[in-house]
């Protein structure tokens, strides 16, 4: 179905345009800062994604081999204000046509956060803005629902569903029931799978952020040529475990003559990334069978990987699963999920005020 625009908030569809019957969307402006990436969105409640702008922090992090948390908000006070400019003037739109303001305020790095709280909380109450408080992992979940004007028509995903939320700091299972409503099923006991990534290409000195790197070294490699160990497999529940692979990788690597040869570099990387992704699909995949749920989400940084999008489209074609995956550009941390996920949540009766603030956890409700 084609969409055609009259202004910011406005449209009229093939449908309804002989009718002459007009719908007024809300429109969200979200910003994300919760941890190394500035980003601003503009979005209305169908998920679709008007403007999005990222403000990138890798060079700025690249010489320490991770985030520096003093840097990454040093970093994000330079970019937000004129990111959010750039956003309404690339639109080509005022502060008239926004209806809310969500900004990330939990979990992440407190100095990250407070950037973008403080700024959200300002604009909302010298612009007479509604004003509401994500979660950050919220964002990733409700990620799979954005659509650009084109996918207008595309299908989406129905409650419940099973979302798997894997980054850098997170690696979770989660039960959605409605867009307040979250069960945890199951989470990491240590390291996540996207922290996992970094620290493998650390000791392999690929570079940082880790993820992409080990992507990319390997393709061609044989995932067999090592036997990395797959934790929790056999255990009742859906936990996750990466620490003892990971500990496992560094004592093979140490083993190993340098410089090690690119065909290996190959191989190490396939074999590990196939480790990680046998562990995330059998916990996906057992979740789906027990609670008889056949819509299934995957988000976060690592739901880029182009390996575990491969497995996980395999699976679901198997097992007649319907898969969501997010476009590349919603995979990591953005400000559409935020204005998207604040959006649904205040319509659903989630309210913030200025007595908003940071927090490095999630708060008592945010997930059941």
């Amino acid at each position: 179905m084609k969409i055609i625009f009259w202004n910011w908030y406005k449209y009229e569809s093939p449908k309804t345009l002989g009718q002459r019957k007009v719908r007024y969307l809300k429109l969200s402006l979200g910003i994300e800062t919760s941890c190394d990436d500035t980003s601003v969105a503009l979005v209305d409640e169908n998920g679709v994604v008007h403007c999005q702008l990222m403000a990138s922090q890798v060079s700025g992090h690249l010489p320490f081999g991770g985030v520096v948390p003093e840097v990454a908000s040093r970093l994000h006070y330079e970019a937000l204000l004129p990111l959010i400019d750039q956003l309404l003037g690339q639109a080509q739109k005022s502060w008239s046509d926004v209806s809310l303001l969500a900004v990330s305020s939990r979990p992440g790095l407190v100095g990250s956060l407070l950037v973008g709280v403080v700024t959200a909380k300002t604009l909302a109450l010298g612009l007479r803005k509604e004003l509401i408080g994500v979660n950050h992992i919220h964002g990733h979940i409700f990620s799979p629902f954005l659509r650009s004007i084109e996918e207008a028509d595309s299908q989406n995903l129905q409650f419940p569903y099973l979302s798997l939320v894997v980054s850098g700091g997170h690696t979770h299972l989660y039960l959605v029931e409605s867009y307040t409503r979250v069960l945890e099923l199951g989470k990491t006991r240590d390291d996540a799978a996207g922290e996992a990534f970094d620290k493998f290409s650390n000791l392999l000195r690929l570079g940082f952020p880790g993820g992409p790197l080990v992507d990319r070294f390997s393709k061609g490699g044989d995932r067999k040529a090592y036997n990395f160990p797959r934790a929790m497999l056999k255990r009742p529940g859906y936990e996750f475990s990466f620490s003892g692979l990971k500990a496992s990788a560094m004592r093979l690597i140490q083993e190993i003559p340098a410089p090690i040869e690119d065909s290996q570099r190959s191989e190490l990387c396939a074999s590990f990334q196939e480790a990680i992704c046998d562990v995330l699909i059998h916990q996906l995949s057992k979740a789906s069978r027990n609670f008889s749920i056949r819509q299934v989400s995957i988000s976060g940084g690592v739901s880029a990987n182009s390996r575990l999008r491969e497995r996980a489209e395999k699976w679901a074609k198997e097992e007649g699963v319907f898969l969501k995956i997010p476009e590349m550009k919603y995979c990591t941390d953005n400000g559409s999920m935020i204005a998207y996920a604040g959006l649904m949540q205040s319509l659903s009766g989630w309210k913030s005020d200025q007595s908003l603030s940071p927090s490095p956890r999630a708060l008592t409700g945010d997930f059941l």
